[in-house]
């Protein structure tokens, strides 16, 4: 029987033997790593894992002899073959210099972890012939390269903007091509691919450019936009259809071309602007008359719509909305004035103000003296304010008023409390310094019911004269030729102021001045006078 001692020390022996078994395979492992390489260890792509120097130098001798190399181009791939370029090895002691610098003692740990060798000078070529070998390839021959083309923006279409996709192209980097098949050529690689390896010239800008997609995104947010103009029963679209065309691109930056948008403009208001223009009325006489002058009607504010589209266009949102107006009128149609205005006849010297069609106000009134020359401006005017207890002033007057209503100037409607009738040819010697004025009555119902802008219309008709006042009109006339006596040089004056009278009275005042004839007879005889009185030529010198 084994003793207490003999059975302890057993386990003891084992682990010595054990120990002594795991040493001398770790030394013997690291004593066969001394002349071969480590696990996981490759040189340029190969592996050479427990491989000898003798084995690694002919593994690579193996492979350089009958060694080849495929191209792959964008197009047919080519091979470069190494008898075309005489390549052949060349170690000169690098595989021994490899081996020394890994540590044999290591090797356990070498399963975990790789070691990559790259080695240029275990092969050799001819450089010169690598480089006409390289002339010879179909992919270089310039014919068969094509330049890329950039990423570019679509022109507009109804979708919009795009981005047109570059073209890779397959013109080639020659520098980079040699120094890649010289790199591929020394590490014996089988493949190499021109695309992966950098060696094609490549686009500037590429679909993915921001640049370019931030110019698109601009370019279809501004021409998306949509401004529908509601002009009365007439309707603008401004669209990209039309909005393309304003887009100046330069260098991916956009900018909008302003004088085209002021061209747009301008044929807009050319189209709808009613001011200036001719304006026809049914007046209340049954007759229809034409106003040529004046100032009121519809005006596009051309720079103010223009600044509108532009921020319109730039908000990228689109729109319904009127145009933009420097000025009004009551409505948009043929009759811009609506159903609201003044209408003051001046060869009548009577008005009539009508209020959303209804006549509220109609009256004589006494407008500006003709014989003085401060006849009130005919025409179509928007009323420019209203002021109640003005002080009218001129040239040699200070004339307080309840109720001023300018509309053209400094002419306008007002009452003349100073004045006890109206109507009839008062106008004509007695009129006012061009004013239109009312009796207080009329002046203050007009005022209580007229707003700023609203229309006065101004005109003159023939054969809407008051009979009385013409009548009495030509009975004056007839009493100043008559007046004239025997005719003098002196008679001058009084032959012209009766001639003037005269020509001022209508057709129907001109027929009851039975007396003309006398009028003709004596400036016949006041010319005959004041040629007698004239003196002689003066005789040609000879």
């Amino acid at each position: 029987m084994k003793s207490k001692e003999q059975k302890q020390g057993f386990p003891v022996k084992i682990g010595i033997l054990l120990l002594t078994m795991l040493a001398a395979i770790y030394f013997g492992t690291a004593f066969y790593f001394n002349s071969h390489f480590l696990p996981s260890t490759s040189l340029n792509g190969h592996s050479i894992s427990g491989k000898s120097i003798e084995q690694v130098e002919r593994m690579i001798t193996e492979e350089i002899n009958g060694y080849s190399l495929t191209i792959e181009t964008r197009g047919e791939p080519e091979t470069l073959n190494g008898t075309d370029i005489s390549v052949k090895p060349e170690f000169g002691g690098s595989i021994q210099k490899l081996l020394k610098m890994q540590n044999p003692f290591a090797w356990p740990m070498a399963f975990a972890s790789r070691q990559d060798f790259t080695e240029e000078t275990i092969v050799s070529f001819d450089k010169d012939k690598l480089k006409e070998r390289i002339k010879e390839f179909s992919f270089i021959q310039e014919e068969n390269q094509t330049p890329p083309k950039d990423a570019y923006c679509s022109a507009y279409s109804k979708e919009g903007y795009k981005i047109i996709p570059e073209e890779l192209g397959t013109k080639i980097k020659k520098k980079r091509l040699r120094l890649v098949l010289k790199d591929s050529v020394s590490s014996l690689k089988e493949t190499v691919s021109l695309e992966k390896e950098g060696c094609y010239v490549t686009p500037k800008v590429t679909s993915s450019n921001q640049g370019l997609s931030h110019l698109v995104d601009t370019l279809n947010k501004y021409t998306g936009v949509t401004i529908t103009y509601k002009i009365g029963d007439k309707q603008e679209t401004l669209d990209g259809s039309i909005t393309n065309t304003w887009m100046n691109v330069n260098n991916m930056e956009i900018s909008i071309n302003e004088q085209a948008v002021e061209e747009y403009v301008t044929i807009l208001a050319s189209a709808y602007n009613t001011v200036f223009r001719k304006h026809t009325l049914a007046t209340s006489y049954g007759k229809t008359v034409e106003i040529t002058s004046g100032d009121y009607g519809w005006k596009v504010d051309k720079e103010g719509e223009k600044a509108k589209i532009l921020e319109d266009i730039k908000n990228g949102e689109s729109y319904e909305r009127e145009l933009t107006y420097a000025q009004t009128a009551n409505s948009h149609g043929e009759h811009d004035y609506g159903d609201t205005y003044v209408e003051i006849n001046l060869t009548a010297q009577h008005l009539f103000f009508y209020k959303n069609g209804s006549l509220v106000v109609e009256s004589d009134f006494v407008s500006g003296n003709l014989s003085k020359n401060y006849d009130t401006p005919t025409g179509i005017y928007g009323l420019t304010y209203k002021e109640r207890d003005a002080v009218l002033r001129g040239e040699n007057y200070a004339s307080p008023v309840d109720y001023w209503m300018p509309y053209c100037n400094n002419v306008g409607m007002h009452d003349a409390s100073w004045r006890s009738s109206f109507g009839g040819n008062i106008y004509k010697t007695s009129g006012s310094h061009g004013c239109v004025n009312l009796p207080p009555a009329a002046a203050k119902k007009i005022f209580e019911n007229i707003e700023d802008g609203d229309p006065v219309i101004v005109y003159t008709l023939p054969g809407t004269e008051s009979p009385a006042a013409v009548a009495k009109e030509a009975a004056q006339v007839v009493n100043m030729i008559n007046g004239i006596g025997e005719v003098t040089l002196e008679s001058e004056p009084a032959i012209a102021a009766a001639r003037k009278l005269y020509n001022l009275l209508p057709p129907s005042g001109q027929a009851q001045v039975a007396n003309y004839d006398l009028l003709l007879a004596c400036e016949a005889q006041l010319a005959a006078l004041k040629a007698q009185a004239a003196p002689p030529p003066e005789a040609p010198v000879q």
